[in-house]
């Protein structure tokens, strides 16, 4: 059983570079962190986890060369495809899937480009799940009140407080069997249906899907606020 992990990583990043000139901004993935793009910061993590066998990349067709170099200098000791990206997350993956060698009882984890904080146990809990039950994603226990709202006059009404022991955030790596993956997409695909994740469309194919802990320290770098964050953490780990 091989496990194959796909990094979604054509996205903008409108959110990071808000209030920035058009072009003024590397793509948030491709922001420096401690001398190295989000993304390489990502990538190391899924290349030091001894079960992953390969790793996909998909992006924007204009970042492919410039990135395949960059990858060359990093010396990884993991094989990395690099793929063109689509429109959204969904097709991106949807191509990493079609492009990959994959049996059908293999691995397949999908993670945000942008979580370069994941770690190891975080990995390797979220494929020995896909092992016993076929899919599953990490996330952690909701910390605020959670509440379901409509559009109102004023902005929003509540309409339910959802219990927080019936919550989670999720985060990534999000993996399920390929078999069952292929499938989940192809439906989605039939239908024009994009999900929020990748969960989403597995959960609509009707398979299960398990959580196992994830971290808090595993965000999702998204605005600036969250790279200041970042830079904390890694200055924790060089101290």
């Amino acid at each position: 059983m091989n496990v194959f992990v796909i990094i979604p990583a054509a996205g903008l990043g409108t959110r990071m570079s808000a209030g920035a000139k058009k072009g003024s901004r590397p793509s948030k993935q491709f922001t420096e962190l401690a001398g190295a793009p989000i993304l390489i910061h990502t990538l190391r993590k899924f290349a030091a986890c001894n079960q992953v066998s390969e790793i996909c990349v998909a992006l924007r067709k204009n970042e492919m060369d410039a990135f395949r170099k960059q990858l060359e200098s990093e010396g990884l000791k993991k094989p990395v495809q690099i793929v063109e990206g689509g429109e959204h997350r969904q097709e991106s993956v949807a191509n990493a899937l079609r492009s990959i060698s994959a049996k059908d009882d293999d691995i397949v984890l999908v993670h945000d480009a942008v979580r370069p904080f994941v770690e190891v146990e975080t990995i390797q809990s979220v494929i020995a799940a896909v092992k016993k039950s076929g899919a599953a994603i990490a996330g952690v226990p909701a910390v605020d009140t959670i509440k379901k709202v409509e559009p109102a006059a004023a902005g929003a009404v509540i309409t339910l407080t959802i219990p927080r022991e019936q919550v989670v955030m999720a985060q990534t790596p999000q993996g399920f069997l390929y078999k069952i993956g292929r499938k989940a997409f192809d439906e989605a695909a039939a239908d024009s249906f994009i999900g929020t994740d990748e969960a989403s469309l597995v959960e609509r194919s009707g398979h299960e899907v398990v959580v196992v802990m994830g971290s808090p320290r595993n965000i999702k770098i998204t605005t600036p606020a969250d790279m200041e964050l970042a830079e904390f953490f890694i200055s924790q780990q060089k101290a």
